[in-house]
């Protein structure tokens, strides 16, 4: 497994000096497939994702308009009540307008199947995926299930029906 320019952080190397006022963190398992970069890591100490790592063996060239599925080698077990999000980066989104079609994805507790980053090229320009680029963000977040209950009308309130755009600019 390569680590090219991959932080301290990302090795888990550095030490966990922890996030002031912050809850206690998760425990996640995770695998890594032989073709696996680098487990997902935190870039600083306050960052919400974690960053996910492009395991491609060649390079992936995205045309503009299409989607391609990256492997990142990496397997999760997320515990019960939480799930993964799989976010942009918006540095990719800034330079390259390379984004995730249904981002957020999610990645449920009870899936095991390898972490696949689907990545959509809204450019002009192909764009190469690399071994080792930060493709994605995975946020962990707790999750509510509901109870629905079917009922004959809902209970009214002041913005009713109005949908997009219904608040104003």
């Amino acid at each position: 497994m390569g680590n090219r320019g991959v932080s301290d952080v990302a090795r888990g190397t550095a030490p966990d000096r922890g996030v002031s006022g912050a809850v206690d963190p998760i425990a996640v398992r995770v695998t890594l497939e032989p073709h696996a970069f680098a487990p997902p890591a935190y870039q600083s100490a306050h960052a919400a994702g974690m960053d996910v790592y492009a395991a491609v063996t060649d390079p992936v060239t995205i045309r503009p308009g299409e989607v391609a599925s990256i492997p990142t080698g990496v397997r999760l077990e997320i515990p019960q009540g939480f799930e993964a999000q799989v976010r942009p980066r918006s540095g990719l989104a800034a330079r390259h307008r390379i984004g995730i079609p249904n981002g957020p994805g999610t990645i449920d507790a009870d899936y095991r199947g390898e972490l696949m980053v689907l990545l959509i090229n809204l450019g002009e320009a192909p764009y190469a995926v690399h071994r080792g680029d930060r493709i994605a963000q995975l946020v962990f977040a707790r999750v509510a299930r509901a109870s629905l209950e079917v009922a004959a009308e809902l209970t009214g309130t002041g913005r009713g029906e109005g949908g997009f755009g219904h608040t104003g600019r």
